[in-house]
């Protein structure tokens, strides 16, 4: 076993885990997940069949992964947030054959108790504030929060808010990385 795995913790088998990455106290993963190297998966995390999880993740304590869920590389998931995977989910009716897929794009962030509604798109280092409800795509590098989730401003790579305006054009440096961030028709672009 080339990763480590807290004794309380149940791996499936089947369960695929990348080099280094780390499976702490009362984890459970699923026999169809795939998940890459370097992934941190804290404190009574869930991850169920149908979940890719890509390199160097974070999922934080008290996060269902379910399926249909994917994210990919350097994704954080905040403490307690939660993702659905079905939209009308009833008790007395079967809706497996429902699932909808959310895709969770390199760099994005889910912030504490926020909660992903399926069927949707966090585009690239995105950021999603602590408690937001999202309940639509988000482009890449926007900063969202609330109930439901509204976009109130641009974030670097780095996690910083931009001084940017949420619509519009401009341009500015990122003062961490020295990248600069260019916003036109509403689609912001990183040049080095």
């Amino acid at each position: 076993m080339n990763y480590f795995k807290h004794e309380s913790a149940i791996v499936d088998d089947g369960a695929q885990i990348g080099e280094k990455s780390r499976v702490w106290h009362f984890v459970h993963v699923c026999g169809g997940a795939k998940i890459g190297k370097g992934v941190s998966l804290g404190q009574n995390v869930f991850v169920g069949n149908k979940v890719v999880i890509g390199d160097h993740c974070k999922v934080q304590n008290n996060v269902s992964v379910y399926d249909n869920v994917y994210l990919e590389e350097g994704v954080f998931c905040g403490p307690s947030m939660v993702f659905t995977n079905v939209y009308n989910p009833r008790s007395l009716i079967e809706r497996k054959d429902e699932y909808q897929d959310t895709l969770v794009k390199k760099g994005a962030t889910l912030g504490a108790n926020c909660t992903i509604v399926c069927g949707i798109t966090i585009g690239e280092y995105a950021f999603v504030g602590a408690g937001a409800v999202v309940n639509k795509d988000v482009p890449a590098y926007a900063l969202m929060v609330g109930v439901p989730a509204k976009q109130i401003g641009w974030m670097s790579e780095y996690g910083e808010q931009l001084d940017l305006p949420v619509s519009g054009e401009g341009t500015t440096k990122c003062s961490h990385s020295g990248a600069t961030y260019t916003l036109k028709d509403q689609i912001l672009t990183k040049t080095l």
